[in-house]
């Protein structure tokens, strides 16, 4: 099951946001159904937006507020079996108590943006929603660009030298040859915004979901091996550890390992685990 950016309840919420509905998190949306998803082998369940009351179990869920992640997504405290995707690394921490939180690196697609790239005639510009924090105090003589479909923002993005940006803006921006500037104070280094195409981006995640099956395999095998076993005797022998002759008939418990043992030697068999 995958619920994302076409789900009725978040189509309601993306129409009254007016100018705000063209944001990363619906555009990330688009691209980790049509980039990631296909890419990734799994039995999980998907949820690409934040939309309150579609949670469920065994799910993959896309963390887009790194601001607020605890209140926001707080219709997550029901759910179990839930991998947590943060493109932040701080946001890990704020969101570990709804699930298993892993960390990939924001990314786009990297050839969809280079077919924008064009010269340079600009200066400096803003992109990205309005009211984030640090854009109050931008220079003057800063450009906006907000609030605009896609293609429109990277066609009105590209002529700029310098964008301040965050998030997978700035990795547009990057991609168009723009210089980014800092504006949070949270991400006071730029350097940070490292460009990663969604196909990358998707190897990752696949790493990352091999890693969490395998430990939850092994979790599951120990859990079995600390089972005591019941075995019935069906082979008279001299037991070691018991000290004493077994002889058939009679009955036993051990645990997985040494079951398996005696199991292997034909003279045991094994009766159900206790």
């Amino acid at each position: 099951m995958i619920i994302d950016h076409t789900n009725l309840m978040y189509v309601k919420k993306w129409e009254y946001a007016k100018e705000h509905r063209f944001n990363g998190a619906y555009y990330y949306s688009t691209e980790i159904v049509h980039n990631i998803i296909p890419r990734v082998k799994t039995d999980r369940n998907w949820i690409t937006i934040n939309v309150p009351g579609v949670a469920s179990q065994h799910t993959i869920v896309f963390i887009h507020d790194n601001l607020k992640p605890r209140s926001s997504y707080r219709w997550l405290t029901n759910s179990r079996d839930l991998v947590l995707v943060c493109g932040v690394k701080e946001t890990m921490d704020k969101v570990r108590k709804f699930g298993t939180p892993i960390y990939l690196p924001l990314s786009i697609d990297v050839d969809y943006v280079k077919q924008f790239k064009t010269k340079k005639t600009k200066d400096t510009a803003y992109v990205g929603r309005m009211g984030k924090p640090g854009t109050s105090s931008l220079p003057e003589g800063t450009d906006f660009i907000t609030g605009k479909r896609r293609e429109e923002l990277l066609k009105e993005l590209a002529p700029y030298r310098k964008v301040y940006a965050v998030g997978r803006c700035a990795l547009e921006a990057k991609v168009l040859g723009c210089e980014i500037l800092p504006y949070d104070k949270r991400y006071p280094d730029p350097s940070v915004w490292e460009v990663m195409d969604n196909k990358a981006a998707a190897k990752i995640l696949q790493a990352e979901l091999d890693r969490i099956d395998s430990k939850e395999r092994k979790s599951i095998i120990d859990e079995n091996a600390s089972e005591p076993v019941q075995l019935e005797v069906i082979k008279q022998y001299y037991d070691k550890i018991q000290d004493c002759l077994m002889n058939p008939g009679d009955m036993m418990v051990a645990d997985r390992a040494r079951a398996d043992q005696l199991v292997k030697c034909r003279v045991v068999k094994e009766i159900h685990h206790l």
